[in-house]
């Protein structure tokens, strides 16, 4: 039998694969970091910055007394609008721990951060507790009346979340004088007089709007047990042409301020257009409709001011009421 030859190293082929060292540098993150970074995405969700707009509302004092572009008193409205977003975000998450179990039964809440285990209970009281905290710091400076709106609108909405959105009307009322307490925010934090005229005109709008949320909730509601009829915190099926004519009506009745005050002295400054606010009268009245006609069309399922913002219409509807507003202050 022949010998068995052996090969050296040196007669491996070129072409055979040789180690190679890895690449340190498209090393995923750790998964701790991961984790970390997950954590504050969920509780900047639960947070719902998406809600924030609602809170440009403190700039309108100075909107209406044209000082818009007052450099220094836009700071002071800038200040508040901050304060408003932490304030309002850390009711969002007391309102989901007061929510948790139920939420987890939702087909749509389920998703919410909490609800899902994304983030913590202990965790979501902790980040609460210091948003509250941070939004009153960041009111201190303008005094004790702006804390004294912060912490009135924290009780209420508090109040809201442990039972009063379950009374019908009251809990639409409410919801519609957190709007107006935003403006009244506004006015104290720059120093601009507090105009009942401005006050009306949010609590019957957001009075429309938060009737277009129930009404829409009452339409996509499951029938209840045993075939039993749909109802939605208080409101039955039945209640759903009542929530419709109430909603029109405190939408048209916004319009209607919202003209008396365009044609009073309060607005008529020597500087700018305020002509141009009965054009805002306008695309306001138009905007009502289409709303509370999708509403009716079962387009709007949740809120409407978030349908809003995906809504081609409602876009080039604030799109132009904005360019309108710049122009008249």
């Amino acid at each position: 039998m022949g010998s068995q030859t052996q090969v050296a190293p040196s007669d491996v082929p070129a072409d055979r694969p040789r180690a190679v060292a890895p690449d340190t540098s498209s090393t995923p993150a750790p998964p701790k970091t991961n984790r970390v970074r997950g954590a504050l995405l969920s509780y900047l969700a639960a947070a719902r910055p998406q809600h924030w707009l609602k809170n440009v509302l403190v700039f309108l004092p100075l909107v209406a007394a044209h000082k818009f572009y007052t450099p220094h008193l836009l700071l002071k409205g800038l200040a508040a609008f901050v304060a408003f977003c932490l304030c309002a975000s850390s009711i969002y998450l007391f309102n989901d721990l007061r929510d948790v179990a139920a939420d987890r039964a939702h087909p749509q809440k389920r998703s919410r951060p909490l609800a899902s285990g994304r983030i913590s209970e202990h965790g979501t009281l902790a980040v609460a507790a210091a948003l509250i905290l941070t939004a009153l710091a960041l009111g201190y400076p303008f005094g004790v009346p702006f804390l004294a709106v912060i912490v009135f609108y924290y009780v209420t909405m508090v109040a809201y979340s442990l039972g009063a959105k379950s009374i019908p009307i009251l809990d639409v009322l409410i919801l519609a004088c957190g709007y107006a307490l935003r403006v009244v925010a506004g006015a104290v934090a720059t120093g601009m007089p507090w105009s009942p005229w401005l006050t009306a005109f949010c609590v019957f709008l957001f009075f429309s709007l938060a009737l277009i949320k129930r009404y829409a909730e009452l339409a996509s509601a499951p029938p209840g047990a045993g075939g039993a009829e749909p109802h939605v915190r208080g409101y039955l099926q039945q209640d759903g042409v009542l929530l419709v004519a109430q909603g029109i009506a405190a939408g048209y009745l916004s319009v209607l301020v919202l003209a008396l005050y365009t044609n009073s002295r309060m607005v008529q400054a020597p500087s700018g257009q305020y002509e141009l606010f009965w054009v805002i009268c306008l695309i306001l009245l138009y905007w009502i409709n289409h709303m509370w006609l999708m509403a009716h069309r079962g387009r709007i399922q949740q809120d409407p001011v978030a349908y809003a913002l995906k809504d081609p219409v409602s876009r080039v509807l604030v799109a132009i009421a904005l360019v309108v507003t710049l122009m008249a202050i």
